[in-house]
């Protein structure tokens, strides 16, 4: 009899221990599906966006990019790389990665490094990856419009 009670308590003890350890509140836990926030306005003729795929609560896809007006992507704009290029030292093709990787790697839950050359599109970056991973927690696949200008 009182291994049965041992058994019982030891049983407790794993399944409060197991339920305590686990990685995700449901607070901070991400919602499968497709999430989108954007820049609420032009800036500079481009309209930034980050959309990310969550698959298993976990992060599994991630685009950052920009279009204009037209809907062309920003990044496939290969004067605009040029110029950036010789200016700044990177173009939109690879601060778009580099945001997007980390904020992938991360889970959303950790820093992003700015990447010289690119600080504007960093705190758009920022202000955008914050909006797209609170979407997520909630679930709610609406596009959410961010407020990315400089305050």
């Amino acid at each position: 009899m009182k291994w049965k009670l041992r058994l019982s308590l030891i049983s407790l003890l794993l399944l409060t221990l197991l339920t305590g350890c686990s990685d995700k509140t449901t607070e901070t836990a991400l919602q499968d599906g497709y999430y989108t926030a954007q820049a609420a306005e032009f800036s500079h003729g481009w309209k930034e966006y980050i959309t990310i795929m969550v698959k298993g609560g976990n992060i599994v896809s991630v685009e950052y990019n920009a279009e204009n007006a037209s809907g062309f992507i920003k990044s496939w704009d290969s004067n605009y790389m040029q110029v950036m290029l010789n200016a700044q030292g990177t173009y939109p093709n690879e601060y778009t990665r580099y945001y997007a990787g980390q904020l992938q790697d991360g889970q959303g839950q950790g820093t992003i490094d700015a990447l010289t050359g690119a600080t504007s599109s960093y705190n758009s970056f920022q202000k955008l990856s914050a909006a797209v991973v609170e979407q997520a927690r909630q679930g709610d696949s609406s596009i959410a419009f961010v407020d990315t200008s400089s305050s």
